[in-house]
């Protein structure tokens, strides 16, 4: 395959670098190889014998002319020209894009055809139980049960239960508390029956026990030798799945008995402990027990100062190894907001590594802040250098007025006179101000510009925002 590859004068030590070995010809057409035009690229390769011109993924002109003229196909590359060696060896297996730069194209392929191997993988899984249709253990997905803490004292339940189902948890679980009532449990439960999800009542109280029995449950945490004998029989009446953990008994003996009283869809907790608590020691509980295991990873990343997202991966992984059939999580504190969204995404890493030694380079993945591989850009190079001076203490303020700047309900809030415009994105938001004449000097649009997009990356990554402060 004959290929031209025009490229501009900043990029092309790295095009010729990733297109030796190829049937390529790297052509310069310009200092930035994004501002190629189509006159420009039709008047080169006219002179030429090619059968793909692979251009950089930055141009927004349309070549559609140039294809039509010389009968050769015309695809975005990478955005990227140090991401060109991974889209070449491609050529050929991957149908690339007239308008959707390659790398991005390649992401979203191989994302697509992780979610349908997980997809085939699960409706081909063998499974020991399935609670409300939510397969649990054999080669089955890892489940996240999702936990909402003091479910009876909140206001927004039936929102919040929404949330985590669109979040990918796999099972609901309602906590309560010593003050709620039998009536509590009933009433929450009904409150989140239409989400679609199976439902687990988490208490020890034999009474609330018997209450979530009575309003539906599909599942209970936790039983053990102190509220076997109260509610095992009602529990195995009502065809309710039950998570065992350990007491004064052991995890086996309560298994024996919640067996002996009639429970069948059995699922055991070895209780695993925080960092700093027997973490190490309580690991070595998740051994083969003859029902599928129950890994409580919500009790560490709760109580660890850290960012969520790696530590729930690693837990994911080390729930994976264990051979877990659920995984516990919580999203009770500021900090470990997006759980179960990063819970979800890790346990169907692990179901896609498969044989591999490792889960990477999977399609999907947890990458949030830091890059998996950092891009060398070459040097801009310029004839004059300025340094700059300190902003001057006395600013001119915009005789248009000033703009308050907020975050809430997941959009970007920018008030002027009275008028807020909303939104998520924070070029939009400008935008919509300087249409309606809220922005005139320079320096103020530039200020905007700032706090908008700090306002964005707040909500992006769930964090407060205070205009004028530090991201």
């Amino acid at each position: 395959m004959r290929l031209l590859l025009p490229t501009g004068e900043l990029t092309e030590t790295a095009v010729r670098s990733a297109a030796r070995g190829y049937d390529a010809e790297i052509v310069v057409t310009g200092r930035i190889a994004a501002f190629l035009r189509p006159a420009h690229l039709l008047e080169i390769a006219r002179g030429g014998s090619y059968d793909l011109i692979l251009v950089s993924g930055m141009c927004t002109a349309s070549f559609a002319a140039v294809e039509e003229e010389l009968g050769i196909p015309v695809y975005l590359g990478p955005r990227h020209a140090v991401d060109l060696p991974l889209i070449l060896p491609l050529l050929g297996t991957v149908k690339l894009s007239r308008t959707v730069p390659a790398d991005e194209l390649l992401r979203d392929i191989r994302r697509k055809e992780a979610e349908a191997t997980l997809a085939k993988r699960e409706a081909e899984a063998d499974f020991v139980y399935a609670i409300a249709g939510c397969r649990i253990g054999g080669t089955s997905r890892m489940k996240v049960l999702a936990e909402i803490m003091d479910a009876h004292r909140r206001d927004d339940l039936p929102v919040e239960a929404a949330r985590m189902a669109a979040a990918g948890a796999d099972i609901l679980d309602l906590g309560f508390g010593f003050d709620a009532t039998p009536g509590d449990v009933v009433r929450c439960l009904n409150a989140c029956r239409d989400i679609g999800l199976p439902l687990a009542a988490d208490t020890q109280d034999p009474a609330l026990i018997l209450a979530a029995i009575e309003g539906g449950a599909d599942l209970i945490l936790s039983l053990h030798e102190g509220n076997l004998s109260e509610v095992g029989t009602a529990v195995a009446e009502a065809g309710c799945a039950a998570v065992i953990v350990p007491g004064e008994a052991s995890l086996e003996e309560n298994i024996r008995a919640a067996e002996e009283a009639g429970i069948i869809p059995v699922i055991a907790d070895p209780l695993l402990q925080p960092v700093g608590s027997g973490l190490l020691d309580s690991l070595a509980g998740f051994r083969p027990v003859g029902c599928p295991l129950f890994f409580g990873a919500g009790n560490v990343t709760e109580l660890i100062d850290a960012d969520s997202v790696g530590v729930n991966a690693l837990l994911a992984g080390i729930a994976h190894e264990a051979g877990a059939a659920v995984i516990f999580t919580s999203e009770h504190s500021d900090k470990t907001r997006g759980s179960v969204r990063e819970m979800r995404r890790a346990s169907e890493m692990m179901a896609l590594m498969g044989t591999r030694p490792y889960p990477k380079d999977l399609g999907l993945d947890l990458m949030c802040i830091k890059e998996k591989r950092r891009r060398r850009e070459p040097a801009i190079p310029y004839e004059r250098e300025v340094t700059v001076g300190k902003v001057p203490e006395n600013l001119e303020y915009d005789p248009y007025g000033n703009v308050r700047i907020g975050i809430a309900d997941g959009r970007i809030i920018a008030e002027h006179n009275g008028t807020a415009y909303a939104g998520e994105c924070w070029e939009e938001v400008f935008y919509a101000l300087r249409q309606h004449q809220s922005v005139s000097l320079l320096d103020h649009a530039a200020y905007l510009g700032k706090e908008l997009y700090k306002a964005e990356l707040a909500l992006r990554f769930g964090r407060s925002f205070e205009q004028d402060g530090s991201f």
